[in-house]
């Protein structure tokens, strides 16, 4: 029984890739909740020059499209409470279907590998190019967002003794992919849009809140 009864329910953080041939092996919910987020946001401006750099005249306010946006965050899996319980998988291969799971988002799929081997033997000069699915971070009902793996890193630091790991750090990088990259109506890019208009809403919240404190205090 809890000892906080009406504590509220965590929402856990997910990686979830939208891949229609095997949709299973692409929800990813993260264990534990990271611990910090790092996000960089760079202006894009209409002249090509960094922000605060020198462009054409009249040019410097303009935006070519939204800040391009990454994303860093270290995900922690353990498998101490699965083995303590005896559970399989984890008995047999520890947390490798978990990590297997989050390296998927980066390989081509071997379906598509094999066929376009098959093409090109046979004389075929264009094949396919893999592409990943589309992938979707989501961390809370505020931040859904589609997103490109970029940097991937695990730190194993335990194992169990079939040198399974049963304990890494995976450091991760993304960089949001906005209607510029995907097309507005593509479901990534709507899905953006939708972001974006939560955004401006929060922030005219803000400013609605903001405006009335400075009025107060003016007296006004």
């Amino acid at each position: 029984m809890s000892t906080f009864p009406n504590s509220p329910r965590l929402q856990k953080g997910a990686l979830v890739g939208l891949d229609p041939f095997n949709p299973v092996a692409g929800v990813i919910i993260f264990q534990y909740n990271p611990e910090t987020v790092t996000r960089t946001l760079t202006p894009q401006t209409s002249s090509g020059a960094p922000a605060g750099g020198a462009g054409p005249p009249g040019e410097a306010t303009r935006l070519a499209g939204p800040p391009i946006e990454t994303f860093k965050f270290d995900v922690v899996l353990d498998a101490t409470d699965q083995l303590e319980k005896a559970e399989a998988p984890a008995t047999e291969v520890g947390i490798l279907p978990q990590l297997s799971q989050l390296e998927m988002l980066i390989y081509p799929k071997s379906a598509l590998v094999i066929a376009n081997e098959v093409l090109m033997r046979v004389g075929v000069i264009e094949v396919v190019a893999p592409e990943a699915p589309l992938t979707v971070l989501v961390l809370g009902a505020s931040r859904v967002l589609p997103v490109r793996l970029t940097e991937f890193s695990v730190t194993e630091e335990m194992f169990d003794p079939s040198l399974n790991p049963i304990h890494a750090k995976v450091s991760l990088g993304l960089r949001v992919l906005n209607y510029r990259d995907l097309g507005l109506a593509s479901p990534g890019g709507a899905l953006f849009m939708a972001h974006q208009l939560q955004k401006e809403a929060l922030a005219t919240s803000a400013g609605a809140t903001n405006a009335a404190s400075v009025l107060s205090a003016l007296g006004l």
